[in-house]
């Protein structure tokens, strides 16, 4: 599926590292940004994450993660980096939300690198998909906020 600039974003329900259904819908009235990321405990996920863990972002902005490692992965990870913000399971089925936003790399098994920012009401107005080997700059989510 393509997804282009305007669109309503898919909405889905994934439990977050702790087990909790979280719905994208939940967060209507705020602006979501929206990262899918391939694997916990890999070298550039970690530097993005602490990128946005440590990245001081509007009120109004909540910050969802989201990779196909288990509920249990994502919990042991995010209690060794103290990430503040969700990270949401797409194990199973596995890659669907990534699937749903075209982000997910059927060769690899993984989502690739794709960021969405939602508006308040649901819409996407920004967003990037990089290839697994490629980081994406935290600045850049910044920017198309601004």
């Amino acid at each position: 599926m393509t997804l282009s600039l305007g669109d309503l974003a898919p909405d889905f329900e994934l439990k977050d590292q702790h087990g909790t259904p979280t719905r994208l819908s939940d967060h209507r009235g705020t602006r979501v940004v929206l990262v899918f990321f391939p694997l916990a405990f890999s070298g550039i996920c970690f530097s993005e994450l602490s990128a946005l863990a440590s990245t001081a972002f509007p009120d109004d902005v909540r910050i969802l993660g989201v990779s196909v490692d288990s509920m249990f992965t994502l919990r042991a990870w995010s209690d060794q980096e103290d990430f503040a913000f969700p990270l949401l399971s797409d194990f199973w089925p596995h890659g669907q939300v990534a699937q749903a936003y075209g982000v997910f790399d059927e060769e690899k098994g993984v989502a690739r690198r794709g960021t969405f920012i939602i508006d308040g009401g649901g819409a996407i107005v920004w967003s990037i998909d990089n290839p697994v080997s490629t980081p994406r700059d935290v600045a850049d989510y910044l920017k198309a906020l601004s």
